[in-house]
């Protein structure tokens, strides 16, 4: 009788035990983080103080200049300074965080497990222009090789997704919703393919959105990075490629896209709880440049 050879043994994949896929809405997650950080203009300064271990308090200034929309395409900007005072409540089992900024916006996040497979996501923002206030509320639920989500909002707003581990690397998915305000549906599907070494992710919606993504892991500290944002309806597109470099005392991202914009962001370490940052972003075609620096201090 012939033998199976443990090489092909090895092979088989069993279907009845895929792992369960990441949240739809983060098929992009890894380009995301290489090719799109925080960056800012001016000068930024945040800062933590931990009350216990599931309280804390925050307090953030920055001081930059803001842009004001205008009918040219020149850059009109302001000097402006905004303080935001936050409180973050972390739990195992429920996470809230609140902001107030000085311009009268407020901010509030939820994220509350209801079991172990179904948990409760609601973000919110108040503010004192006319029709700016927003709310959405999502239920997650996470099976063995699936996730299913479901969006509430604000104007009438109803949303669904599906994904679905179709192997130990692929997953499908697909998503619909309903903008009852402005009487527009709409229908996405999307593709995520992982390795140990690289992610592929491509989603397109009948919106006129295409979005393809594409990381590769160098080694442990670098990365690469590419995606590709094409709208079929407006004829916009635009492709970028960036890099993600982590060093034992900093971490160093940037990106340059087909428009012409070059962008980097520093993360360094100078102690415990205290980390410098570097923001910068050329813009040759708007000319458009933006420089900024700041601390992060925290427990």
């Amino acid at each position: 009788m012939a033998t199976v050879p443990p090489s092909v043994e090895s092979e088989k994949v069993d279907y009845l035990n895929l792992p369960c896929p990441i949240p739809y809405e983060e098929i992009h997650r890894e380009a995301l983080m290489s090719l799109k950080p925080e960056l800012f203009e001016g000068l930024r300064f945040d800062f933590t103080k931990g009350l216990n271990q599931r309280f804390s308090l925050s307090h953030s200034v920055l001081m930059g200049p803001t842009e004001l929309p205008t009918q040219s395409a020149d850059v009109v900007k302001i000097p402006a300074a905004h303080y935001e005072f936050g409180t973050n409540f972390l739990d195992p089992q429920m996470m809230l965080i609140g902001r107030v900024m000085t311009d009268g916006r407020v901010n509030a996040r939820v994220k509350c497990d209801l079991s172990e497979n179904l948990s409760l996501k609601a973000n919110g923002q108040l503010t004192g222009e006319p029709h700016m206030s927003h709310g959405m509320v999502n239920f997650d639920y996470k099976g063995k090789d699936h996730r299913t989500q479901f969006q509430l909002g604000n104007g009438a707003l109803l949303g669904a997704s599906y994904i679905q581990s179709v192997s130990p690397h692929l997953s499908l998915g697909g998503e619909v919703f309903w903008a009852g305000q402005h009487r527009k549906s709409g229908i996405g599907y999307a593709a995520r393919y992982n390795t140990d070494k690289m992610v592929a992710a491509g989603q397109v919606a009948s919106t006129g959105m295409v979005a393809l993504s594409y990381v590769q892991k160098i080694s442990e500290k670098v990365s690469l990075a590419s995606d590709f944002m094409y709208n079929y309806m407006s004829r916009d597109v635009t492709a970028s490629f960036g890099y993600d470099y982590i060093l034992r005392q900093c971490r160093l991202r940037g990106k340059i896209d087909s428009n012409g914009c070059a962008a980097a962001f520093l993360e360094e370490r100078l102690n415990m709880g205290l980390n410098f940052i570097l923001s910068a972003e050329v813009d040759h075609k708007k000319k458009d440049y933006k420089f900024g620096f700041g601390l992060t201090v925290g427990e």
